[in-house]
């Protein structure tokens, strides 16, 4: 990529934000900028169609952020069933021995959580897409413009020049923006030509996804049917078995680099106990690898999601870290176009959002090597007395090793917290260590997402928070103009919001705090900041 101060001739299309790749991350940055107002346009090479789901579990922070963007409902109702148990079960085979299982109730039944108003929600991309695609809108009717690619790019001081090529009118134009945004996937054509190095962290492996519908598979399960069946048949066969859409279709990953090839539907047949009709819909080769970029900007270009950071699909952070990606750089974007950012405010995303990275690429690879490295015995294959002993000697050691742990992890979902200049530190906030108990309820503390807790019968915290930043007064009356004043001058915008009652209080702890417009907690304390502008300046990046 060129950078000077003459990019090229300028002829065509102008917008805030040029956003390449048009995927659930950069769909949700769209809706994102949307939601604040600002122009952007997306370029997809793709032609809308999702040939083979893969992603089907949107965590909980990712359905807290659809919320705000008008979406959780759209896809809580995309087709899961609402009876369907969203067990995780460890077999044999499916329909063969279960060894262990995880029981987490359905969509209908689960109890409510303390910690979240959106619990996590099944949703494959061949429904998610089809969601975002319409909220998004294609073009002329949106700015989701499909069979599209981004070419040649170059920068200048002010602004970026990007080629745009519509691969099915075969034509080709300018588009100039005031940044661009890299979401083209873990290759990321865009990074590379930026020079950003993103080196593999773990050595990549070779694996399999065999997609295939087992009609009447689940009925034949009855009492016995799961989300995800964990094979524990052989080094090939030890990988997740998912059902994507709570009736026939399913996904079946394979170790693909520990022995010669073998036909699909054979290793379904091996995989499936039960004698079920199979239609084969999709076999293809994947590659892991583990990598985050060096860095997530180079000037007036910006990563997120893949092209930032590739983890292991082992507890199913990827998709919910890109999209926690788009909801930190949309406000930071929105801040800088609407001209009220500090200089340092966009240089804050790489200094916020690349530890989260790292951190979700650690867990997710820990979560991975506890299934490359689980025992598989052979006497849990056999039946009778020895092999009921078998199964259960591993159900124990799978439930003392954590095992559940990749499908239930708030403290990676909520628990990860920003340091940044941005954030005002609380020095008297002990670190949290351990496991989360069921009424565990992240954010309170500067850096944290903010709690939810309901402020009034139906509104969630979380709800008061997204436009701008958020004073919340949460004891008695305050005389907060100063702050207010401060605020107004630099154009930050800032609500104050006062009540919450006493549950609300006790779990945020101060009387007065203030949450920027991501939902992250960025200063609080017993009495209003001595110095109001310092504060602005501190939460604007200045």
């Amino acid at each position: 990529m060129r950078k000077g101060r003459n990019a090229m001739r300028h002829s065509g299309a102008r917008t805030d934000v040029l956003i390449a790749g048009g995927g659930p991350v950069g769909m949700a940055l769209a809706l994102d900028l949307a939601y604040r107002g600002i122009d952007c346009m997306v370029a997809d090479a793709g032609d809308g169609t999702v040939r083979h789901p893969k992603v089907s579990t949107i965590g909980p922070r990712s359905m807290e952020l659809f919320r705000r963007w008008g979406l959780a409902g759209a896809i809580r109702d995309a087709g899961w069933p609402a009876d369907h148990p969203l067990d995780i079960a460890w077999v044999t085979r499916v329909g063969g021995h279960e060894v262990y299982r995880y029981r987490r109730g359905t969509a209908g039944d689960r109890p409510a959580f303390a910690h979240t108003p959106e619990p996590d929600q099944i949703c494959p991309a061949h429904w998610l897409n089809p969601v975002l695609t319409r909220a998004v809108g294609v073009h002329p009717d949106g700015p989701l413009r499909l069979n599209t690619t981004v070419e040649r790019v170059e920068q200048s001081e002010e602004h970026v020049d990007a080629v745009l090529t519509d691969h099915a009118a075969g034509t080709s134009g300018t588009v100039r923006a005031r940044y661009l945004v890299a979401c083209d996937g873990a290759a990321s054509p865009i990074r590379r030509a930026c020079g950003i190095e993103a080196p593999p962290r773990h050595r990549p492996q070779v694996f399999r996804n065999i997609l295939f519908r087992a009609p009447g598979l689940r009925e034949r399960l009855g009492e016995r049917a799961a989300l995800v069946y964990f094979l524990m048949l052989s080094p090939t066969l030890r990988f997740p078995l998912r059902s994507l859409d709570g009736s026939d279709l399913y996904n079946l990953v394979v170790g693909a680099d520990e022995v010669a090839r073998v036909g699909a539907e054979e290793l379904i047949r091996q995989a499936v106990a039960l004698d079920v009709p199979v239609e084969l819909l999709g076999d293809g080769e994947w590659h892991l690898t583990h990598r985050v970029a060096d860095r997530y900007r180079a000037g007036r270009v910006l990563l997120a999601g893949d092209a930032a950071h590739t983890l292991s699909p082992s507890g199913g952070f990827g998709l919910n870290t890109g999209i926690a990606d788009a909801a930190d750089l949309g406000w930071k974007l929105a801040a800088a176009l609407d001209g009220w950012a500090g200089p340092r405010l966009l240089d804050t995303y790489e200094a916020e959002r690349r530890p989260i990275a790292v951190e979700s690429l650690d867990e997710a690879n820990r979560n991975l090597q506890r299934t490359l490295g689980r025992e598989l015995p052979p006497d849990i294959l056999v039946d009778g007395p020895e092999g009921d002993r078998a199964r259960a000697e591993t159900a124990e050691r799978l439930r003392n090793s954590g095992a559940q742990r990749e499908f239930d992890a708030p403290e990676i979902h909520f628990g990860l917290r920003y340091r940044s200049p941005l954030i005002v530190e609380d020095p008297g906030v002990p670190v949290r260590h351990g496991k989360p108990t069921a009424d565990w309820r992240p954010g309170s503390e500067p850096g944290y997402r903010a709690a939810h807790a309901w402020w009034e019968d139906s509104t969630s915290t979380l709800d008061l928070f997204g436009r701008g930043f958020v004073l919340l007064v949460l004891t008695g009356q305050a005389e907060t103009g100063g702050v207010e004043r401060a605020f107004a001058e630099r154009g930050i915008p800032l609500t104050v919001r006062g009540g919450g009652g006493e549950e609300v209080a006790k779990l945020y702890e101060r009387a007065f705090v203030l949450v920027r417009p991501d939902g992250h907690v960025a200063w609080r304390g017993d009495t209003l900041p001595e110095d109001p502008a310092a504060l602005a300046d501190t939460v604007r990046g200045a």
